[in-house]
């Protein structure tokens, strides 16, 4: 490939852009069903290791400061995954912090994130994990009969007792520590269960990821779609997109009544400030993507961390600086197709502002009119949602707009419903299409 070091290379790389590291590849201690990381090893038969080398390391950490510092940004994100990050050791991760202190210019500040099963943490990880001030993603898919249903180890034994002991050992060393809950086939029947076993453990912050794949004849995983992969069937461990937005709705109508500034759900969270026309501050529903790619073990970039497969590899960071390589036309073009390949239907309905279509890779079903373009499999569960809370994010945008806490919707919410009574089995009067008594009256 082409060395963009040139000054019109550093012109190109002078753009603000994140990357998911993936340090272990996609090595892993457990073998959740539905993980679709675990397959990438195929990518790289040769390798039975899956450790990024020191030298790679470096390069990553020093040519990725030096991007973001010409960007202009003062605070430089750094996003560990895997696989399983933990597997390297905590001793890796000291080289980490070691390699980002020696390489910041003066003015500018690190911030790691390391999203993690939890199983390998111990005392040690946990020190660390304070003293250098990560943020720490822990994957939990509600109580132990719905987590230990797909999350399991290789020996087919549960893990969630486990990701609960690192829970209760991250908060006891002041770790700040959200949760990443994958809702599946499984989970998705039960929202206000998992909702409400995540905040009684003191969870503030944490996010719901609708798990969707594709396989083939023979099992395998789908690629991206493609106009002749209608073959295809969603896999079983997949949600439907029904009842995703009712999952979506129930959690919604549970927090936006007792939990607003108390506990922070990056759904609801990230629409109440697209709705008050603030620009999308995830790639998922932003107009155009293209801002996050993923890097291998090696220093293989790729497109986007659902996009790891070879005609997405944009290069090497060791041939190819990471911000020339971020910043390819062909990486530009990627992130442009979002919009310019959003079906007809997309671009007339009255939610594209807080949709976008949503990612590209879930973008495989047929349209009512035949368009070329397809629609995002989560399309139904989406305009479910916008269409429930729309009455309560306005709410929200408005208070905003007073200088007042969106918190003040669950007052008034509840005086209206007090100010209302209703019969037990009529429709609350908060708006919310429920029965009293599931809702207000509850």
């Amino acid at each position: 490939m082409t060395d963009l070091r040139d000054d019109a290379g550093d012109r190109l790389a002078a753009l603000p852009f994140w990357v998911m590291a993936k340090p272990i590849g996609p090595r892993c201690n457990l073998d959740c069903t539905y993980c679709y990381y675990l397959k990438k090893a195929e990518l790289y038969p040769e390798e039975n290791k899956f450790r990024m080398p020191p030298d790679v390391l470096e390069t990553f950490i020093r040519d990725y400061i030096a991007s973001q510092s010409r960007a202009g940004l003062r605070e430089i994100q750094f996003v560990w995954q895997g696989g399983e990050p933990t597997m390297l050791g905590v001793d890796y991760f000291r080289s980490i912090t070691a390699l980002q202190r020696r390489h910041c210019p003066p003015g500018r500040a690190i911030r790691n994130a390391l999203q993690t099963n939890g199983t390998l943490l111990d005392e040690e990880w946990a020190r660390f994990l304070h003293e250098e001030q990560f943020l720490v993603g822990l994957s939990l898919d509600g109580p132990p009969h719905l987590h230990d249903h797909y999350r399991r180890d290789r020996r087919d034994q549960p893990s969630s007792s486990r990701v609960l002991s690192a829970w209760d050992l991250l908060a006891r060393h002041r770790v700040d520590t959200n949760v990443l809950c994958v809702v599946n086939a499984r989970n998705v029947g039960f929202p206000l269960e998992v909702y409400r076993y995540l905040r009684d453990m003191g969870v503030q912050y944490m996010q719901f990821i609708p798990v969707i794949e594709r396989v083939g004849r023979e099992g395998e995983l789908a690629p991206p779609p493609m106009p002749s992969d209608d073959d295809l069937v969603v896999a079983p461990w997949s949600v439907t997109p029904k009842k995703y937005g009712r999952f979506l709705c129930r959690i919604f109508d549970e927090w936006v009544r007792h939990d607003v500034g108390q506990v922070f759900v990056q759904f609801f969270d990230l629409q109440l400030g697209i709705w008050a026309g603030q620009p999308a501050s995830l790639c998922v529903f932003a107009e155009t993507c293209g801002s996050g790619p993923a890097l291998e073990h090696n220093g293989d970039l790729y497109a986007c961390d659902h996009y790891v497969y070879p005609e997405y590899r944009l290069g090497n960071i060791t041939q190819t600086p990471i911000g020339a390589l971020a910043s390819l036309p062909q990486q530009r073009q990627f992130g442009l197709d979002k919009k310019a390949r959003l079906p007809a239907a997309c671009k007339r309905c009255q939610w594209r502002f807080a949709c976008h279509g949503g990612c590209p890779k879930h973008r495989f079903l047929p349209t009512p009119s035949d368009d070329p373009e397809r629609l995002n499999y989560f399309c139904e569960s989406n305009r479910m949602f916008f269409a429930h809370a729309a009455p309560f994010l306005e709410a929200m945008v408005r208070l905003l707009r007073q200088g007042l806490p969106p918190a003040r919707i669950m007052d008034m919410l509840a005086k209206r419903a007090a100010d209302s009574p209703s019969g037990r089995n009529a429709r609350c009067p908060c708006g919310s299409g429920q029965k009293y008594k599931r809702c207000c009256g509850a």
